[in-house]
């Protein structure tokens, strides 16, 4: 991984470009001897840079039959990066089942604390279910109230 204040190639090219014109200005004072030996040293320096940069381009693209580049194949996957990007996935799925355990216990919970009610209740369960008998909840609800 590179890190964000590396600078890249075109950085290094510009910068290169920009020092190169300041010292072609600065060398026009300079004896002829001595311009000469920064000019070969120029030189020698532009030599070395051109097969690097053959040599990078020529790791990271591959020339097809026809003349064409193309990319390469290997685009960086190893285990570790395809086990890191599969992380937030396995997350979200334990996330998820975390959620429904916590929801059906919730429920579990209600039904039994419902159960419970019912069966300590004086009253036998098909009396809910009577609607005569939640009509007579109502109005005896209404009386109750109003004799407060």
């Amino acid at each position: 991984m590179k890190h964000p204040n590396t600078p890249n190639e075109q950085d290094v090219d510009r910068w290169g470009q920009h020092f190169s014109r300041q010292l072609t200005l600065a060398a026009a004072d300079l004896p002829h001897d001595i311009s000469e030996r920064l000019r070969v040293a120029r030189q020698l320096a532009v030599a070395q840079r051109k097969p690097l940069m053959q040599s990078r381009l020529a790791n990271n693209t591959q020339i097809n039959s026809n003349g064409t580049l193309t990319a390469p194949v290997d685009e960086g996957l190893n285990l570790w990066s395809v086990l890191a990007s599969a992380l937030p996935l396995l997350a979200l799925v334990i996330g998820l089942l975390a959620i429904e355990w916590i929801q059906q216990d919730y429920i579990t919970s209600e039904i039994a604390a419902t159960d419970s009610a019912l069966l300590t209740d004086e009253l036998p369960p098909d009396a809910y279910t009577d609607a005569g008998f939640a009509q007579f909840l109502k109005q005896g609800l209404g009386n109750h109230t109003s004799h407060d």
